[in-house]
């Protein structure tokens, strides 16, 4: 069975977009998914990127028209002005929710997401977690009782990431294969190398 590293960040447009696909692609080859949100502030600084506070305004007007045309293309709902949000407390609870099990960590995933970037809600905020938890099969609280885990394997994560070579969001590592792709727009990619193809 494949194994697939996924790295993102909570408030990632791009895994926002990516929506469903990569559960449908590991569905379909029996591969198993270990969810790893990263604090992708943290990895940009130190896989030489560069936050949006700082990029050139070309590459923020482009950023601008490629996520417009994704969301139409995808038919997903995207407000491209939603600013950055503190990304720790979402991904510590998806973090207690793999660790614990029981429910559905790909839906969980989805749901901060779309808080996110479709619905305007703010991801740190205890109650949209728990709302996510809880549409996912997770008992809400959980997000109290696994904060000191969640920190933990959070900053981990951030360590794995690097030691990977990972260096954005979204970013899934073929973990037998070593193989590696960044962007959801990369997932046909990610289904044919898991079909031999």
């Amino acid at each position: 069975m494949a194994a697939i590293d996924y790295y993102f960040g909570t408030f990632s447009s791009y895994a926002y977009l990516a929506g469903d696909r990569l559960e449908q692609i590991a569905a379909r080859h029996g591969a198993q998914i270990t969810y790893r949100p990263v604090d992708l502030f943290q990895l940009f600084d130190r896989t030489g990127g560069q936050r949006p506070a700082d990029r050139h305004p070309a590459r923020l007007a482009y950023r601008r028209q490629e996520l417009s045309r994704w969301s139409r293309l995808l038919g997903m709902e995207l407000n491209i002005d939603t600013p950055p949000a503190n990304p720790a407390p979402s991904s510590y609870a998806i973090i207690a929710a793999q660790e614990q099990g029981g429910g559905d960590v790909g839906a969980l995933v989805r749901a901060i997401l779309r808080a996110h970037w479709a619905e305007g809600r703010d991801i740190a905020d205890d109650a949209v977690i728990g709302d996510a938890l809880a549409g996912a099969g997770f008992d809400p609280a959980l997000a109290g009782r696994g904060l000191f885990t969640g920190a933990e394997i959070y900053a981990r994560n951030l360590d794995r990431a690097v030691a990977a070579g990972v260096f954005g969001s979204p970013f899934y590592v073929v973990a037998d294969s070593g193989q590696m792709f960044w962007g959801q727009d990369r997932l046909d990619l990610l289904d044919r190398h898991l079909a031999g193809l």
